[in-house]
């Protein structure tokens, strides 16, 4: 163990998570908007976070990728800031802005010098209010979204696999598994009566979440609050989506072939825990042991040693998220990036062959402090940036009920023993829950020939 391995360790056994105080002011205002607070002066920098409950999860038949294509059309323009308009004051104020797609909600965000409060708390209330929706905006932001698609999906390594094909070997139920971008065809018949019905249905203040971090005078952003989204109309509570599954998973095991991998892939998974309980996290303390930097197991014993793999990633609630916005039924998903050389069959039984050993063998003390060292710090630095720490906070209130779990958490992580490690492993990773998506590089496919 390196010197600063032990220094780590060490620090996350003698600073408990109880340390934790971040300070969170939560209250509803009457249109059913909730707003968290959590004041912090150090910089004069203030993140505007909004989350809304609604996600590729949420869609309907017909209607898969319209969470995405609504990321889009929320930057095309509102009642009072048209298009570009909400770029340009963001940057212009030395502030960045994004917003991002996921398949329980869709969230936004602005980080500004905190004397720009005001700015960001405006333009995200004039589009929850009023968002512009027209038949030019639907029609370019459709044309957006394909191109999306063709640059970052379709023409990457394992991205189409991955999205597309990986959910429907985890999940039986079209809300859980079709692809989170959706398709062309769904995108070509999305009508601006459609996008509408979508907005008003899901973009309402009684759906969202408002969360504000960093250098704030309470009162004065409560008055703001109040003055900008105090009137904006809620709406009926959208149902929630039925994710269920059958009680009996059915391992598959499939091949995509890839045009653009320059080597193969094999992608697992295995259904997950329910969040927030004891096996949720050892799970994830498993995971680390298995797959969290360069001397955990897998690296150590597939890459290192007997380098039939080039890399490993995996995680609770892989490939679109982790364990802060893992929600149930979910998947523990494992991908390798493979050596050529070696069958995909060796690699799988080597990947078994590690699984196996911390089926039958706890793991030792030093390890499980290695695996509590990582997360802590890893947790502790998030919670440092105020977008980071708006974003956990929030994700926390919208999957728990509770904001305040950001200050508990952590404990849970780190009160997890190598007995519950090895059950957590036993239970959730067996290899009769496993299912196989071998990815393999393919010839890359000859251009059509125009018709004359």
């Amino acid at each position: 163990m390196t010197r600063l391995l032990s220094l780590l360790v060490l620090c996350a056994l003698t600073l408990g998570a109880a340390e934790l105080k971040i300070p969170i002011e939560k209250y509803k205002l009457k249109n059913g908007l909730t707003v968290l607070l959590s004041q912090d002066n150090a910089v004069p920098v203030v993140a505007v976070y909004v989350l809304y409950g609604v996600g590729a999860r949420s869609e309907e038949k017909g209607r898969s990728g319209f969470a995405h294509l609504f990321e889009h059309m929320m930057f095309q323009g509102s009642a009072n800031a048209p298009k570009g308009v909400h770029f340009q004051t963001v940057e212009a104020n030395g502030g960045n802005l994004n917003g991002s797609t996921h398949p329980d909600y869709t969230d936004y965000y602005e980080t500004l010098p905190s004397n720009k409060l005001a700015v960001a708390l405006w333009l995200e209330s004039d589009r929850m209010r009023s968002l512009a929706i027209t038949e030019e905006n639907l029609a370019n932001q459709k044309e957006a979204v394909k191109q999306e698609r063709r640059l970052n999906f379709d023409n990457q390594p394992y991205v189409t696999a991955i999205v597309d094909v990986f959910p429907t070997l985890m999940f039986q139920n079209w809300a859980n598994n079709h692809s989170l971008i959706g398709s062309f065809e769904d995108l070509n018949a999305a009508t601006v009566g459609d996008v509408s019905k979508f907005f008003k249905t899901h973009y309402a203040p009684n759906n969202a979440i408002l969360t504000i971090v960093g250098d704030i005078n309470k009162p004065e952003a409560k008055k703001w609050i109040e003055q900008y989204f105090g009137d904006i109309p809620s709406q009926s509570q959208p149902p929630k989506p039925n994710l269920s599954e059958p009680a009996v998973f059915k391992a598959q095991t499939t091949i995509h072939k890839d045009q653009h991998a320059p080597v193969p892939a094999i992608v697992m998974g295995y259904p997950g825990p329910k969040r927030a309980t004891p096996d949720f996290y050892a799970l994830t303390m498993a995971d680390i042991i298995l797959t969290g930097g360069e001397s955990s197991r897998l690296h150590q014993a597939l890459v290192k040693e007997k380098k039939s793999v080039l890399s490993v990633e995996a995680g609770l609630g892989w490939p679109f998220g982790g364990p802060i916005d893992y929600q149930d039924p979910g998947i523990y998903g494992v991908q390798v990036t493979a050596s050529p050389a070696v069958p995909s069959n060796e690699i799988v039984a080597q990947y078994e062959a590690e699984i196996e050993k911390l089926r039958q063998a706890p793991v030792t003390a030093a390890e499980l402090d290695r695996a509590r060292a990582i997360l802590r710090s890893y947790r502790i630095r998030s919670l440092q940036s105020p977008l980071s720490r708006a974003q956990m906070i929030t994700q926390h209130e919208y999957f728990d009920g509770s904001a305040e779990r950001v200050n508990t958490e952590l404990d849970k992580f780190l009160a997890v023993t190598p007995a519950q490690v090895q059950a957590a492993v036993k239970k959730y990773l067996p290899a009769e829950q496993r299912s196989v998506l071998e990815v393999v590089p393919a010839p890359k496919a000859q251009p059509k020939k125009e018709a004359k």
